[in-house]
């Protein structure tokens, strides 16, 4: 006979087993598309069909003969490219990720300790920031130094370190207000160790999900950079590069703007997802106010 202690009992068991089982689909899926275009990057270093500048397959040639998915407009390889292109979206996406950690990190620890004026201006000065458009803010650097892969990835970072500054900042001072901070501070130990030993790791799982939320959005900033002409330089095909150059043929041989598309996407969506995936592993409150 079922009481109504078992009634209230039982649903637990399975809502916790249908939460496992989200949350490990949800982080697998991103993990394996993510993955994939790892791969493809990991391989162009060791190996690649043809050379990023052979013009040699003939202008808009089809799939076949030798070419998986064709050439473009120059007759270079597309799967070429794309296996190039997926190098330079991961060096910009990490590359732009340390940038704004190594940045964001420092100044949000700071703007917490900051107090009074010092701290309503430095969260004004995030929050402009913050509402200037990245990719504008991106184009300004970039034009200012010079179209390379590496102006672009300081760009990006420079502008996404906001966002990260403004997260840690309200991730310390949450953390500051705790009992074992006071107990920490009551024993002797200095605010850096403080910092080090109770706060950092307090806010890393928030911080974790958040950066890999930027990895994404960096992907396609460094993407729409190189479609502007201010990303990385040719012959270096970036996947915005690409897209750029096959819109005016795109009627005749779609592959060459189809191919980098969609691999833009899987990547995104595959960040994406594994950031959605951690949330729930990394931060058991996030995960309850989800069940």
């Amino acid at each position: 006979m079922t009481t109504p202690t078992d009634l209230l009992a039982a649903p637990a068991e399975p809502r916790a087993g249908r939460r496992t089982r989200r949350t490990s689909v949800t982080l697998t899926v991103g993990l394996v598309l993510t993955g994939l275009v790892a791969l493809l990057a990991a391989v162009s270093y060791l190996w690649l069909p043809y050379g990023v500048d052979d013009t040699s397959g003939g202008r808009l040639a089809g799939p076949g003969d030798g070419h998986l998915l064709g050439t473009d407009k120059l007759g270079r390889d597309l799967f070429t490219q794309l296996m190039t292109g997926s190098r330079i979206a991961f060096g910009a996406g990490l590359g732009s990720v340390t940038v704004a950690a190594l940045i964001g990190v420092t100044l949000g620890v700071l703007a917490a300790f900051a107090q009074g004026w010092l701290d309503d201006t430095l969260s004004a000065f995030l929050d402009i920031l913050i509402a200037f458009p990245t990719l504008l803010l991106a184009m300004l650097v970039v034009a200012a130094r010079s179209a390379t892969l590496g102006s672009a990835v300081l760009a990006i970072g420079l502008a996404q370190s906001a966002v990260v500054a403004r997260l840690v900042r309200i991730l310390v001072k949450r953390v500051l207000t705790q009992d074992y901070i006071t107990a920490a501070r009551t024993s002797g130990t200095s605010w850096p160790r403080t910092v080090a030993a109770h706060v950092l790791p307090n806010i890393w799982p928030t911080l974790v999900v958040n950066l890999a939320l930027q990895f994404g959005l960096a992907v396609l900033a460094e993407a729409g950079l190189s479609y502007l002409g201010l990303g990385a330089p040719p012959p270096n095909a970036s996947w915005g590069r690409m897209l750029q150059e096959a819109q005016a043929t795109f009627t005749t041989a779609p592959a060459g703007a189809l191919a980098p598309g969609i691999l833009l996407v899987v990547l995104v969506i595959g960040v994406n997802l594994i950031a959605d995936g951690l949330r729930d592993v990394l931060d058991p409150a996030a995960r309850g106010r989800r069940s």
